[in-house]
């Protein structure tokens, strides 16, 4: 197994890893946003990541870091392999993903270990399927609202869409009367901006025992038609952080359909995989591992660079165009927009009906795709605004 040389180890950094939580991982920054869009920051690691492969073949590329082992994955099969070998020898709550989400979901799923693990993704898994509330309904009743705002002022932007949108995601969380607490998502909001830096920013413990009180207060309504009121409260207060969570990144994959002209959940599919809203899926060993002929050892940080298996030109002959006829079986191991294996995501297809009945019910009425292939590879959804247009005949 390759080790990269300590300059190409500081391009890795440079141009693929220090990038990604420089936008935002757990929240998005607009100004670094606006500035990768212009600079092409993921273009140009999409291109890193395939010199590595000409330079040092397909197996992992392990990096050159004193005290501690990281390897970089560049092939598909390596790819599949991580997540179907999850949480064990495999672990999902690495170094970074427990400093960062310990902000804001200390009992997230994403983070927990053994019976505990299992006990609260066997609960994700029941509640987030997506016949247990009327996702459909509530979001149709949102976006009605929000084509008559686009219709008045002429355009649909992302701050009018994320209002819309975040309505919806309480709705569907907690209940109606939780529509409008704008208060309770903000300090989300900002409990997630601390978690960006994870171990390098100190804990808000005083907003984030604020914010789980709110999160009480709703969930003991127990609204019927909420997630709320599929749970215990005490299990509610521990995950719906990560649920509402997971709906901020279904609004960015949703606004980014509308650019390519994305329809129902394929279309929501596509725009996870031409812009994944996780960018690095990270595992770590719990054992040492083998790797064509290669022992790693315990501790190792595994590297899935996404936005590199899912745009690769060399091997994907669809990989900067929309692509809907390819889901919901993809024909390649390593398209893997909600993860895959026991770590996928538990509320992939509530996230798809809710996000597609939202796509669907605006793209008739906005001047759309503003997009065409070749599709850039990194797309600032900030900045994104459709016309409206009039269907009245």
């Amino acid at each position: 197994m390759a080790v990269a040389s300590r300059l190409d180890t500081g391009r890795a950094f440079a141009k693929v890893l220090l990038p990604t939580p420089a936008k935002g991982v757990i929240v998005r920054r607009p100004p670094v946003m606006a500035v990768a869009g212009t600079v092409r920051a993921d273009a140009v690691a999409v291109a890193t990541m395939m010199r590595f492969r000409e330079r040092y073949g397909p197996e992992p590329l392990r990096l050159r870091m004193t005290g501690r082992s990281i390897a970089l994955l560049l092939d598909p099969v390596d790819v599949s392999r991580l997540p179907a070998d999850s949480p064990s020898p495999f672990a999902l709550g690495t170094r970074e993903k427990k400093a960062a989400l310990a902000h804001f979901q200390p009992h997230g799923v994403l983070i927990s270990t053994g019976e505990e693990r299992a006990r609260r993704r066997a609960l994700n898994e029941d509640v987030l399927r997506p016949e247990r509330i009327y996702a459909r309904g509530i979001v149709a009743d949102e976006a009605d609202l929000l084509l008559r705002h686009v219709r008045s002022t002429g355009a649909l932007t992302w701050d009018s869409f994320a209002q819309s949108w975040w309505r919806a995601a309480r709705r569907m969380v907690l209940g109606s009367f939780a529509r409008d607490d704008v208060e309770l998502t903000d300090m989300l909001k900002t409990l997630r901006a601390h978690a960006n830096w994870a171990y390098l920013h100190p804990r808000r413990e005083v907003l984030r025992r604020r914010f789980e009180e709110r999160l009480r207060e709703h969930s003991e309504r127990r609204e019927p038609g909420s997630l709320a009121a599929l749970a215990p409260v005490a299990e509610v207060v521990e995950q719906a952080p990560h649920w509402l969570f997971a709906f901020d990144a279904a609004g960015i994959v949703t606004m980014r359909a509308l650019a390519i002209g994305g329809a129902g959940e394929a279309g929501i599919r596509e725009s996870a995989r031409l812009w994944p809203t996780t960018p690095v899926i990270l595992r770590e060993s719990t054992e040492p591992t083998h790797w064509h002929g290669t022992w790693l050892p315990a501790g190792t940080t595994f590297v899935v660079f996404t936005p590199y298996f899912h745009r690769d030109r060399d091997r994907l002959p669809y990989a900067d165009e929309y692509a809907p006829d390819i889901w919901p079986a993809p024909p390649e191991p390593a398209l893997v927009p909600f993860s895959g294996g026991p770590g996928a995501c538990p509320g992939r297809d509530l996230v798809l009906v809710a996000a597609g009945a939202m796509l669907d019910a605006l793209r008739d009425h906005l001047a759309v795709p503003t997009l065409h292939a070749p599709l850039p590879t990194t797309l600032d959804h900030f900045a994104l605004s459709f016309d409206a247009v009039n269907t009245t005949g």
